[in-house]
């Protein structure tokens, strides 16, 4: 089956997503999407793909999320596939509320495990579905955002965005 493929225009640069029945597979700010099917595990990698116009709820998602509402993005179906420890910590990452970010630390006790902060943190280098799996909200102990995929400018834009948000601030 052939994958959609869908580039959005957002206020921090082009959008990418690669989705299957519904779910992400991939997705990222990259208007290349070579650079989002290398974190799609080979087990799911599509051989083909599709460009579409839109991705009903998923595209909604976004354009939801840029206007102020980050809600819809969480209820959007994800399809990553790794071990348990990952698998669980992506799904813990959707339950950190926008605004309120958590460290590194506090994302691996979310996670289950205390002690596996670089676990934790591998979790989020190894998500391929920006956005829909806020890695964007775990931030280094001593509040320095730490890394993101699609660069610190974009990671500072998305917290903020949200941080507005959660205020209540337009």
């Amino acid at each position: 089956m052939k994958a959609q493929l869908l580039t959005m225009s957002t206020p921090d640069g082009p959008f990418t997503i690669i989705a299957r029945d519904g779910a992400v597979l991939a997705s990222g700010w990259t208007a290349v999407p070579g650079e989002l099917t290398g974190q799609i595990h080979a087990d799911l990698l599509p051989a083909e793909f599709e460009t579409v116009a839109g991705l009903d709820a998923i595209s909604g998602a976004v354009e939801e999320f840029y206007a102020g509402n980050p809600g819809p993005a969480m209820a959007v179906p994800v399809l990553q596939k790794s071990g348990p420890f990952r698998g669980h910590a992506w799904d813990m990452l959707r339950t950190v509320a926008p605004g309120h970010p958590v460290t590194y630390t506090e994302y691996a006790e979310l996670s289950g495990n205390a002690k596996a902060v670089r676990a934790a943190a591998s979790a989020c280098a190894f998500n391929a579905a920006a956005l829909f799996v806020p890695c964007h909200r775990v931030i280094r102990t001593d509040g320095s955002l730490g890394g993101f995929r699609w660069g610190l400018a974009i990671k500072e834009s998305l917290l903020e965005r949200e941080r507005r948000q959660a205020a209540g601030v337009a």
